[in-house]
């Protein structure tokens, strides 16, 4: 029968990670103790200091996309409005022409 895989919480994996990098437990002793792989151990730990910098960001990620968000947003209506002026000038262009060929 196959082992059930657990799944870990971004929390627990930091402390789990924790275990190792602040209190000097060894990575085998919390591999062992939350039978993990190691290569998942050493996963996690480079993905955690490669992504580390977001901590420090607050909430400046969540910002940036609500912002990308709304700059499209804005191109897109501004795009509607140039589409409608462009058929209001050419309106426009084509009453000119008919009113000026009939004086």
């Amino acid at each position: 029968m196959r082992k059930q895989r657990k799944n870990y919480t971004p929390e627990e994996k930091v402390s789990i990670l924790r275990k190792h990098l602040v209190e000097g437990k060894a990575v085998s002793e919390v591999c062992d103790q939350y039978q993990l792989q190691p290569t998942v151990f050493y996963r996690w730990q480079k993905q955690f200091f490669e992504k580390g910098a977001l901590a420090f960001e607050g909430g400046k990620a969540r910002e940036t996309a609500a912002l990308k968000r709304k700059i499209t947003k804005l191109e897109e209506k501004i795009a509607t409005k140039n589409k409608v002026l462009g058929e209001l000038m050419e309106d426009h262009i084509e009453l000119k022409k008919v009113l000026g060929s009939s004086k």
